[in-house]
């Protein structure tokens, strides 16, 4: 039997049931993320580099974002569909879904609605990676976006961190302030919007870029010692990114996974192509950095980049923690594919 699990209940799952609070559904994602890159770091995960499928005509593409994981027992595919297209449409520019099977019997396990997925993913891998890398001083939070992705991240990395203020800024100036608004109203903390990119850059103590951009946001002059920042937003497209190049060679990079990071990140290939940095500048892997394979942060004044593409083991470890807590609580579809 394999279970189905729509965007509706999966939201119902990531709220948290049975008494438990948001927050800690949250941590549990967290948990569940940082395991699955520690996981690959040790070889008891693998991750190949997703390949991309681009429509014959116009400029959508696909890509299959695959893993494996022994200690999760499953195999997963997420096919993620990138059509910008969709913006003129009214639809969303990116769509996906997840199928998990039994990574013994090769059973269909789930079949996933990947969109709250996705955010939920992310945000908790930019949570770990923050963790990892930022100053354990840093108190205030720089915002840049304001869609869905910027409200998943205050939620993964406000509560129970000492951040006193949030910084942001957005395209639409009323977005911003229903963000600042909920923030505030939401998680007790201040927010403060800014007129501009560079006000909140040089600003921040940990800084997220949370855009869909193609064109660079944040210029490497206007960074400041000792800033950790998480560059997010950009889909996975090599001519894509939110950081220029001197903001790049500025920082010491991080990334999710390195064969994913040189196939799909515009942040790193871009520069590579300008011949301004080499692939030894960002084969550093997060998992090896929690693992203690690659340090941290190593002074207070280092710049740190955590460069998110997004890869298909946090997928996995979000199927698995889903999946379970499904069965716990008797939701979800369940239905025989091979009847």
């Amino acid at each position: 039997m394999s279970l189905i699990l729509t965007r509706s209940v999966i939201r119902d799952l990531f709220a948290g049931g049975g008494g438990e609070g948001r927050g800690e559904a949250v941590e549990e994602v967290e948990r569940a993320v940082g395991r699955a890159h520690r996981d690959l770091a040790r070889g008891r995960a693998v991750l190949p580099a997703p390949p991309a499928m681009r429509q014959p005509a116009g400029d959508g593409a696909y890509l299959a974002m695959a893993a494996a994981s022994a200690p999760d027992r499953l195999a997963t595919v997420k096919l993620l569909a990138d059509l910008p297209a969709n913006r003129e449409r009214g639809l969303p520019v990116q769509r996906s879904a997840v199928l998990a099977v039994d990574a013994e019997t090769g059973a269909c396990v789930a079949l996933l609605d990947g969109a709250e997925l996705t955010r939920i993913r992310t945000a908790a891998a930019t949570a770990v990676a923050t963790r990892a890398l930022a100053r354990a001083d840093a108190r205030t939070l720089g915002i840049l976006g304001t869609g869905p992705l910027a409200r998943a991240h205050v939620r993964a990395l406000l509560p129970g961190r000492p951040y006193e203020h949030v910084l942001i800024w957005g395209r639409t100036p009323a977005n911003a302030q229903a963000l600042a608004q909920w923030i505030t109203a939401e998680l007790d903390v201040p927010a403060k919007v800014f007129a501009d990119p560079r006000s909140v850059t040089e600003h921040a103590d940990v800084l997220c870029t949370l855009t869909p951009s193609r064109d660079p946001l944040v210029h490497g002059a206007w960074l400041q010692a000792g800033q950790h920042i998480n560059a997010v937003g950009a889909p996975p497209r090599p001519d894509h990114r939110e950081l220029d190049t001197e903001a790049v060679l500025r920082c010491r990079i991080v990334v999710d996974a390195y064969d994913t990071a040189r196939a799909k990140s515009g942040e790193v290939l871009i520069p590579l192509a300008e011949g301004a940095l080499t692939e030894d500048a960002f084969r550093t892997e997060l998992g090896s950095v929690l693992t203690g394979q690659a340090p941290g942060r190593t002074t207070d004044d280092e710049l740190t980049l955590f460069n998110s593409v997004g890869v298909g083991l946090q997928d996995l470890a979000v199927a698995r923690l889903l999946i379970d807590r499904a069965a716990e609580r008797g939701v979800g579809l369940t239905v025989d594919l091979a009847g």
